[in-house]
């Protein structure tokens, strides 16, 4: 009951969210689960911190391909640094090094942050996006 519960109360907070709330979900979901890789490393749990940064890595792969193409010379920054924090987080999960991943989750923060005050002043679109959550 309580599974069910927090699944539609999860999928309430994104099919409601503008387009910068979801990606303030998506960032935090990725410092969550690169937080996690890098616990999951210092405590040598090699298969956690495996699965941890391959999720954080799905979620940086979909904030690239989110990336509206034709907003100009932004999305062409982000889609490089976005490559560059899947890349250093391939190599963290490859090596089992948290030292990429630290890296990584310095920028993460500091772009969350960023995004929070975007989705907080309501400069990124007012109106929800229509999301498929079904997957």
């Amino acid at each position: 009951m309580i599974g069910t519960s927090a699944s539609a109360y999860r999928k309430a907070q994104v099919t409601t969210a503008s387009p910068a709330q979801l990606v303030v979900q998506l960032f935090e979901g990725a410092a969550r689960f690169i937080e996690q890789g890098i616990q999951a490393i210092e405590r040598r749990d090699l298969e956690q911190a495996h699965t941890a940064l391959v999720r954080a890595q799905a979620i940086i792969a979909q904030l690239r391909a989110s990336l509206d193409r034709e907003v100009g010379p932004l999305a062409d920054q982000l889609d490089g640094l976005y490559d560059y924090f899947f890349r250093r987080l391939v190599l963290a999960n490859v090596e089992k090094d948290a030292a990429p991943a630290r890296e990584v989750l310095g920028y993460i923060r500091e772009l969350l942050a960023a995004w929070r005050e975007v989705a907080r002043q309501g400069l990124a679109g007012a109106e929800p996006v229509p999301v498929d959550v079904r997957t």
